[in-house]
């Protein structure tokens, strides 16, 4: 048995984000956090009010034999805008930006790639942040698998974007 690979996805709020990557096939385990800001482990509140640089971002612990990086990252794509820059759905701080955080350098290549493409699919540029992860706390524990313990809870996600990774 292979271990397990992880990747950090920003994508607006971290409660749908969490929920639609958790659903994934292939993917083992989601954890709300915060990641590459100034401090560590901020609160949601100085995350929010004090300016310390962190996005909201889920870490994705996945079976890279089952779904490959590639293929985790499009499904992701599909969840987000990748040209809103610090903006998602109604959303609106550098919290809430879009970004892909690595920790494996043999990774970088394989998004490298994955952005080029999604780049041919858009008139404006991709604003997608893309570096190494210098640092992550997980977010309070009210914050985790949210949308789980409050059916209808806010998501910036359409619906329909489950209900596809259902069929």
């Amino acid at each position: 048995m292979s271990e397990y690979s992880e990747i950090y996805l920003a994508g607006g709020c971290f409660w749908g984000v969490q929920k639609y990557l958790a659903s994934i096939k292939g993917v083992i385990s989601t954890e709300a956090g915060y990641a590459n800001g100034k401090t560590l482990n901020p609160t949601y509140e100085e995350v929010c009010r004090n300016n310390t640089g962190h996005a909201e971002t889920v870490q994705v612990v996945y079976n890279d034999e089952y779904i490959s990086l590639d293929e985790l990252l499009n499904v992701y794509f599909r969840a987000i805008d990748p040209t809103s820059l610090n903006r998602q759905g109604g959303d609106v701080g550098t919290q809430y930006r879009t970004g892909i955080y690595y920790v494996n350098n043999a990774d970088r290549p394989i998004i490298d790639s994955a952005i080029a493409k999604l780049a041919e699919q858009h008139d404006k540029p991709i604003a997608i942040e893309v570096k190494p992860l210098e640092n992550y706390s997980p977010a309070e524990e009210y914050h985790q698998n949210y949308l789980d313990k409050n059916p209808g809870g806010y998501c910036h996600i359409g619906e329909h974007l489950f209900q596809d990774l259902d069929e």
